[in-house]
């Protein structure tokens, strides 16, 4: 069974479709959370929560209607995420099963409960020391 499919028994989570994803990231925190914030919003979904522990990992509890699937993948990536392999294979799936089932699932909300792990000082050094400009 898909587990993209399984709803958490805690209540967290309890659309048909749930992804759980990692990333990791080279941006600061901060800023990437408000940034985030913008694009979901922007793309129509809703955070339902949000935050950073002193070590740099960012928590993002997010929801958004699976018409708008292929944008929020885009975002994801626009911002700076590195998406884990999973969450690649996970969003092309929805993305494809959205696309091959639009008329009956297209208003159906997705939830991502998605586990940054951000890097900046150690990505900026791999980068050659200097941080990216635009």
């Amino acid at each position: 069974m898909n587990s993209a499919m399984l709803t958490k028994t805690n209540g967290r989570i309890s659309s048909a479709w749930a992804l759980q994803m990692k990333a990791t990231t080279a941006e600061d925190p901060t800023r990437l959370i408000q940034t985030m914030t913008g694009a979901i919003l922007g793309c129509g979904g809703w955070v339902l929560s949000r935050g950073a522990n002193e070590s740099g990992v960012i928590n993002l509890l997010f929801e958004f209607e699976r018409q708008h699937c292929v944008e929020m993948y885009t975002v994801l990536v626009a911002v700076g995420l590195e998406l884990s392999q999973v969450a690649h294979i996970r969003f092309t799936e929805l993305c494809q099963c959205t696309r091959n089932n639009n008329e009956d699932c297209g208003a159906e909300i997705v939830s991502v409960d998605l586990e940054i792990y951000s890097f900046p000082m150690e990505m900026a050094a791999v980068r050659g020391g200097m941080p990216e400009v635009g």
